[in-house]
């Protein structure tokens, strides 16, 4: 399985590589006041890239942290009742006994 994962990032940086070669262009970015930047191709891509993952990632790793924080929480509540609590020998069973009525039979 290891080999598969490998074999899959390899060829994916393979064809990035030969997108990037093929697509050298510059591309002209209107910025503010009239102002133009001539930027290559690959690297606004990988920065549109970038910028629409780094949302989800946080959004992602926030709610990670939000989870071991209760988590914790809880363990340490948990770990605080059972410390607190007195140890005592389990109670006995509550066994109906009928009445008797006195007689043997």
């Amino acid at each position: 399985m290891h080999f598969l994962k490998t074999l899959f990032w390899a060829a994916l940086a393979v064809i990035a590589v030969i997108f990037s070669l093929r697509n050298w262009v510059p591309v002209p970015i209107n910025l503010w006041a009239g102002l133009t930047a001539d930027v290559k191709l690959p690297v606004v891509l990988l920065l549109g890239a970038v910028v629409g993952f780094l949302p989800t990632y946080a959004v992602h790793r926030t709610k990670l942290w939000r989870l071991h924080r209760r988590i914790d929480n809880l363990e340490r509540n948990a770990l605080g009742a059972a410390s607190s609590a007195p140890l005592s020998a389990p109670a006995a069973p509550d066994i109906a006994i009928p009445p008797s009525t006195g007689t043997v039979e």
